[in-house]
């Protein structure tokens, strides 16, 4: 086990968090953090791209002209990659970007960039993230008090106050810890948790 500062906005540091060494103890894995990371932004491609080929574009079933006697170039549909309105020569298709990356592998990566967070002193715990009214100020002033400007928020529950006032600040983001993924914690500075959060994704990791 081990210990982390416990933060209250404008009160500084006001105690310790326990927490597990199995999640927030590891060691750094950039190979395994690499490949989750390739493997979770890929999953999100549609891959839905589709052109057509000569063989699929409408018409062109008549040979334009003559072969011979003409003077022009021979040619045998008006749907030739060559012509304006002809097929696509080599055709994109739909396709599945995804990989295959199993829980365990993908787990081990959060917990992997979570341990990096702490020894990197980038990880600050506070007891609850709650605001009495959903104004962009009062957002901007928690994170101030915390000496930080942008910040991943994750708490057990996003409140209608904390996605309002937040979703107009640059480089912060609020999500509940079922939103938690690699590619979230990697993208940001400084990444705020409370308590519940924290517990929560203990119990989930370890």
């Amino acid at each position: 086990m081990m210990e982390l500062t416990l933060h209250k906005a404008g009160a500084g540091k006001t105690g310790k968090v326990t927490v597990a060494d199995a999640v927030f103890g590891q060691k750094y894995n950039e190979a395994l953090i690499h490949q989750v990371l390739v493997a979770y932004m890929a999953a999100g491609r549609a891959g839905t791209k589709a052109q057509k080929t000569r063989a699929e574009v409408r018409g062109g079933g008549k040979k334009p002209w003559k072969q011979k006697g003409t003077g022009r170039a021979r040619v045998g549909t008006i749907r030739s990659p060559l012509w304006r309105g002809g097929g696509v020569t080599f055709a994109a298709r739909p396709r599945d970007f995804s990989q295959k990356i199993n829980r365990k592998m993908y787990r081990g990566a959060l917990r992997s960039i979570l341990s990096e967070l702490v020894r990197q002193e980038r990880l600050c715990c506070i007891e609850q993230f709650e605001l009495d009214t959903p104004r962009t100020a009062k957002a901007k002033e928690f994170l101030n008090s915390l000496g930080m400007q942008k910040a991943l928020i994750i708490t057990d529950e996003v409140t209608a106050n904390a996605h309002l006032a937040t979703r107009n600040l640059h480089g912060v983001s609020v999500i509940d810890t079922s939103e938690l993924n690699p590619q979230s914690l990697v993208a940001h500075e400084n990444v705020v948790m409370t308590r519940a959060a924290i517990n929560k994704v203990e119990a989930w990791l370890s």
